[in-house]
């Protein structure tokens, strides 16, 4: 399976894959609690952030499971400002989005969502590309509706399954 997390840019953010390093700076754009209201935990410290990142890095002990992580750099300021991902299996490209509290109303995670899902798709043709988004999240849903989900009305671990299955070719 190819390893498309080689860096991007759009309008406002370059998307660069995610480093241990970026441990350090992403733990306080990530820091504020209300980010886990609607996808749970609690936030990390740089160390926990680290080990995240290790083993993110070291990439899925499925040899049939690739994970492709970015961070998300403010390109007027250099600044971290979120991180997107994808899971992609051999039917699914699953992604998710986040952007840190100081930094969401911006358009980021709409910007981002656009980015990843149109590169999932190009490197991974034919694949379905999923969000899962908590119903009360209303923001989130927006956005994956902007980034060309539509909501299927199916429930998984209390969120909403999003998705979008590119026609095939030709049609």
């Amino acid at each position: 399976m190819p390893h498309p997390t080689e860096p991007s840019a759009t309008a406002r953010l370059e998307l660069l894959p995610l480093r241990v390093e970026h441990a350090g700076e992403m733990a306080g754009v990530l820091s504020d609690p209300a980010l886990h209201a609607f996808i749970g935990g609690a936030p990390h410290t740089p160390e926990a952030l680290r080990a995240r990142y290790e083993r993110l890095v070291a990439g899925s002990p499925d040899p049939g499971v690739l994970w492709c992580n970015w961070v998300l750099r403010e390109r007027t300021t250099g600044s971290l400002v979120g991180t997107v991902q994808a899971t992609v299996s051999a039917g699914t490209a699953e992604v998710a989005w986040v952007v840190g509290t100081p930094w969401q109303g911006r358009g980021y995670a709409t910007e981002a969502a656009r980015s990843l899902v149109g590169h999932m798709l190009d490197a991974f043709p034919g694949r379905t590309v999923v969000a899962h988004v908590h119903p009360a999240h209303h923001a989130s849903a927006a956005v994956a509706a902007t980034a060309g989900l539509t909501a299927t009305g199916e429930l998984q671990d209390g969120e909403v399954r999003w998705e979008l299955t590119p026609h095939p070719t030709g049609n």
